[in-house]
């Protein structure tokens, strides 16, 4: 019983203190909660409160900006108003400028109503007069005919004849005296000028042949070159396209072919397998191939020292090679890299001394022949093909008219044109610049004598000072000194037309009267 009682009382002890607990936590619980909702009631009211001054002070922003605004619009608004008004004032004036106007052309229409009316009246008056003057003209011309037994129309042909007569010996006499003013005075200044250009600029001469002389030490090596049966000069004459001549002259092998480029690349073939000793189809065969390449080389920084010398810019790759290509092309005998840079160089003197481009001269001097070295072979004449490469690698226009004008094969459209023609001639004139047919120079004095000979009155023609002056002698009796100076001036215009010539050829026509008698 005892310990019955002992386990209840225990048992009454721990529910009392589970009871208890529960009732504390229960109340603190409570107690935390009321403390929370007090502490959140507070912080709400203290941010109504927040917001209620945020949004007193955003309204106030609102406010502001709002009266801003509306005083910029107002600003504004005043701006566009003055400036319309500003437009509207300036029209208004426009308008009476443009009222004004129409009246003072309204007052110069009627003017010259007025002018039209008085210019038809006066026209009529005259009108009326010239029916008056020409009844009075056909009156006095039928008087004239009755007076002098001839019609009108045969007064006429007769006074025709008459007048042509006189108009023909008055124009000579006009043209002998314009010509001979304008030699007192152009040409002075023309002689000057060329004068200049060919002192100014000097230049060496030396005729090309068709023919390279390759010298050896002894026949061994002639013997060695030759070949088995001729082996290796077949391999070399038909890789190169040279004739290589063997002969009895000693220590000597002449190259012969109209191609210098052929001709020097044959040379250094030869040189190199002289040097190395080596000479079998074969290797002939890869020297002929190297010295190509190495002739090739050397045309292209042989057209890049010629155009860095001249100073010439911008010019095309492709015309620089054709200008390398020609150092081994000749015209006459002439080198024509050589004449080519001193046609450029002259060119570019004459324009100078007239106040033109010596620049753009000298471009053109340069390529003025380039149509001799162009790679397409066309039927045109080589200043024609010229101009077409020219124009090909986008020269200038005043550049290619140069070059296709320099032998009349065109027009002439500036004055770089004659500077170049009259350049590329004293090149060609110079002594002992070209080496020219003989049998072309017989006929080319043949001819001229035959052309004067053709003239009426001429008795005889000489050809002298190796074609340069064309002397013609004439009858007294039947030629005038005015038919003289005809046939001087007919002769010039007939040789320039029909024969090509460098420099320029003297007609002199003498007419002369001998008195003779004998004393015995």
């Amino acid at each position: 019983m005892i310990l019955l009682s002992s386990v209840m009382s225990v048992a009454l002890c721990v529910v009392g203190v589970l009871f208890g607990g529960g009732i504390g936590v229960l109340l603190s619980t409570t107690v935390m909660r009321n403390a929370l909702l007090k502490k959140s009631n507070q912080v709400l009211e203290e941010a109504k409160e927040k917001g209620e001054v945020i949004k007193k002070e955003k309204i106030l922003q609102a406010k502001e900006k709002f009266l801003q605004m509306k005083a910029d619009y107002e600003k504004e608004t005043n701006e566009k108003k003055r400036d319309l008004q500003k437009v509207e004032n300036r029209i208004q004036q426009q308008q009476q400028q443009l009222n004004q106007k129409n009246e003072d052309f309204q007052r110069k229409v009627n003017d010259l109503k007025n002018q039209q009316q008085n210019v038809a009246n006066q026209l009529e008056n005259i009108s009326k007069r010239q029916s008056e003057l020409d009844k009075i003209q056909e009156e006095q011309k039928k008087l004239l005919e009755s007076l002098s037994g001839l019609s009108a129309l045969e007064a006429k042909e007769q006074l025709k004849e008459l007048m042509k007569d006189e108009a023909k010996a008055e124009a000579m006499v006009i043209v002998k005296e314009i010509t001979e003013e304008a030699k007192l005075s152009a040409n002075q200044i023309a002689k000057k000028v060329v004068l200049e250009t060919i002192q100014r600029t000097a230049a060496e001469h030396a005729i090309e042949n068709t023919v390279s002389v390759f010298n050896i030490e002894n026949d061994e090596i002639k013997g060695r070159i030759i070949g088995r049966e001729g082996r290796n000069i077949r391999a070399l004459e038909s890789l190169t396209g040279v004739e290589i001549i063997i002969d009895d002259s000693p220590d000597a092998i002449l190259l012969s072919g109209f191609d210098p480029i052929r001709r020097e690349i044959a040379r250094l073939s030869l040189q190199k397998l002289v040097t190395d000793g080596r000479i079998h189809p074969a290797r002939i065969e890869e020297v002929v191939k190297k010295v190509e390449k190495q002739i090739e080389q050397e045309i292209i920084e042989t057209g890049k020292c010629t155009v860095i010398d001249l100073g010439i810019h911008n010019i095309n790759a492709e015309l620089i090679k054709m200008i390398g290509r020609m150092k081994y092309r000749s015209s006459y005998g002439q080198n024509l890299l050589q004449h080519s840079i001193e046609v450029a160089k002259l060119s570019a003197t004459m324009a100078a001394e007239l106040g033109l481009n010596p620049k753009t001269a000298k471009r053109a001097g340069l390529l003025h022949d380039i149509g001799k070295v162009a790679d397409n072979e066309e039927e045109l004449p080589h200043a024609i093909l010229g101009m077409k490469t020219a124009e090909k690698f986008k020269e200038k226009p005043d550049v290619c008219n140069a070059i296709g004008a320099h032998h009349d094969e065109i027009e002439m459209e500036s004055l770089i044109a004659p500077i170049v023609q009259v350049c590329d001639a004293i090149s060609g004139a110079r002594p002992g610049a070209r080496r020219e047919v003989v049998e072309a120079y017989i006929q080319r004095l043949n001819k001229l004598e035959e052309m004067a000979l053709s003239y009426p009155g001429v008795v005889k023609t000489y050809a002298i000072q190796a074609g340069r002056e064309l002397r013609v002698i004439v009858g007294a009796d039947k030629v005038s000194d005015a038919d003289a100076d005809k046939i001087a001036y007919d002769l010039s215009k007939q040789i320039q037309t029909e024969m090509t010539y460098p420099g320029q050829i003297k007609i002199t026509v003498i007419r002369e009267t001998r008195a003779v008698s004998f004393a015995k």
